[in-house]
């Protein structure tokens, strides 16, 4: 009796593409390969590019984007967003500047008190998300408001700068021997964090099945709103840690510290290839798309490019990034369908 086998190219193993073809294809590639490119350009064209002073002001710059954008690739990938999480980089500045100024004096406290405040505003969001059933752009966009509305609550129109010289150095100091600062490595720890969690858990693998089809993830067994709870706590969380940060590299404590700095964390999660409606991408790509907006906004600022400009920059890269994906990813779907199947019929012996 004869039967038909589907045959594998040559070149593919279990009928996909070599690894290393893969990657080579891959959108997170063509991140790594753009950051490459434009730094030389920039290098060869603005002056004060490549220099470590440059290096070090671009790492300080991404810290509390990439911070934040570690937790939000994973809340996009379920097919939700949090649009609130400068506003809770505000509100901890605050708090933590009116402790201060009332006499809080321990570091651990401080720190301590802002990621559990931080973790208790993405709680809000994931409860209005997940018990009411509220979409989460509606939801975030009014914590956005209140939150910053709250933040001048706290502190008004004050800014509290008087913290202890160790804490504000300390907080921008390098890695001895180099110009890279010590919170790169806090990053990177958490970067670590994340990607396990993401690429080596069944939890990761959950993540896109909920954005894929969140009813089915259900079926399967995936607890969908408990899930997306945690990712917002979590957001809330690392937004606190990037408010920190925030206040000690700046010395100030101000209500709007870090406004609009929402657009530039969902630039570097679109562009870094996560789908807007969910299920697809990953953190290296993001974490590409920090990289490379940093190099462009730092290489404007040295060319003496408007402050305006930068942000028509972020806002024209923000819906390339939409643009750009979905065109790059319906093209590749498209070649798929057009490979040709090829049958080889093997004759009983």
């Amino acid at each position: 009796m004869a039967t038909d086998t589907l045959a594998a190219p040559a070149h593919t193993v279990d009928g996909r593409p070599p690894a290393w073809r893969r990657l080579v294809g891959s959108w997170d590639a063509v991140l790594i390969l753009t950051v490459l490119v434009v730094v030389l350009v920039a290098t060869a064209t603005v002056e004060g590019v490549g220099s470590p002073r440059f290096y070090r002001f671009l790492a300080l710059e991404a810290i509390p984007i990439a911070l934040i954008a570690l937790p939000m690739t994973l809340v996009v990938i379920t097919g939700e967003i949090d649009l609130s999480v400068a506003s809770t980089v505000g509100l901890t500045c605050s708090v933590l500047g009116q402790l201060w100024h009332l006499g809080v004096t321990s570091l651990p406290v401080l720190i301590v008190v802002s990621l559990l405040l931080g973790a208790v505003l993405g709680a809000v969001n994931g409860v209005f998300v997940t018990v009411f059933g509220l979409p989460s752009l509606a939801v975030t966009i009014g914590t956005l408001a209140l939150y910053r509305g709250l933040a001048y609550v706290v502190l008004g129109d004050r800014a509290v700068a008087d913290y202890p010289p160790a804490w504000t150095q300390n907080a921008v100091a390098p890695v001895p021997g180099t110009v890279v600062p010590w919170f790169v490595l806090v990053l990177a720890a958490l970067a670590v964090g994340f990607g396990v969690l993401l690429y080596a858990t069944p939890v990761g693998r959950s993540l896109y099945a909920i954005g894929n089809n969140a009813e089915a993830a259900t079926f399967a067994g995936v607890a969908v709103r408990r899930t997306k709870f945690w990712l917002f706590v979590a957001t809330g969380a690392m937004s606190a840690l990037a408010g920190v940060f925030w206040t000690f590299r700046f010395a100030s404590a101000r209500a709007d510290n870090a406004t609009g700095l929402e657009l530039a964390v969902v630039a570097a999660v679109l562009l870094g290839g996560v789908s807007i409606f969910g299920g697809r991408g990953g953190l290296v790509g993001v974490l590409a798309a920090v990289a490379l907006l940093g190099v462009l906004r730092n290489a404007l600022q040295l060319a003496d490019v408007p402050a305006n400009a930068l942000t028509i920059v972020t806002g024209t890269l923000l819906i390339l990034s939409v643009v750009g994906t979905n065109a790059v990813r319906m093209t590749r779907e498209r070649l798929r369908r057009r490979r040709p199947a090829t049958t080889t019929e093997r004759k009983p012996s």
